[in-house]
């Protein structure tokens, strides 16, 4: 297998937040705690338009102190406890003061041959599947300590396979945000074939 690539800032940067979901299926996530390094292949993304979105935390341009990570650059992180319970993973995208962003859903292990070399030391396997946002901060370990850092600086990493295709991206409606009115239609989120989603 080809080492993995490490994704440019400027792929985040793009204003097309809808393609990035699209585009982030099978990229590799690594983060690392400590002494530890745990991975997973996204496999399921969901997209937010920002002020324009009614799903979006910044719908309107709404800025509180939770949602003021989303007005970052692109490749900030933006992790949020749900329901007082789950820490939810998004990787922030276009410019600064643009608050578009997107949720990882879902995430498939790897080995450590899937990763780059100089992690392999500290690598950690997981079983399953992480096929929920909650589930996938917990197998990867990602935290509200994590929120506002960038990716690829020194605990959340971004690469890509030169070779990996998913064999179908299904595009459907986002989960969960039924009071969104007409925007929960949206096809916004995106899943590989081959994945089993959750229905939350």
């Amino acid at each position: 297998m080809t080492e993995p690539v490490l994704v440019d800032q400027t792929f985040l940067l793009r204003d097309d937040v809808v393609a990035i979901a699209r585009e982030l299926i099978g990229m590799l996530l690594i983060v690392k705690n400590q002494s530890v390094v745990k991975a997973g292949i996204i496999a399921e993304t969901e997209a937010y338009a920002g002020i324009t979105d009614k799903a979006s935390h910044a719908y309107g341009g709404r800025r509180t102190i939770r949602t003021e990570t989303l007005y970052r650059a692109g490749g900030t992180v933006y992790v949020y406890l749900c329901y007082g319970v789950h820490h939810l993973f998004n990787i922030v995208t276009n410019q600064e003061n643009i608050p578009h962003a997107v949720l990882i859903r879902g995430i498939l292990p790897v080995n450590e041959k899937a990763i780059p070399e100089n992690f392999r030391d500290e690598f950690e396997a997981w079983k399953g599947i992480a096929n929920g946002p909650g589930k996938l901060t917990k197998k990867l370990g990602i935290r509200a300590s994590h929120n506002a850092s960038m990716l690829n600086s020194d605990a959340i990493w971004l690469y890509k396979f030169p070779e990996y295709h998913p064999v179908e991206i299904v595009k459907t409606s986002r989960i969960g945000v039924d009071y969104a009115g007409e925007d929960a239609y949206l096809p916004y989120r995106f899943y590989a074939r081959q994945y089993k989603p959750a229905k939350i």
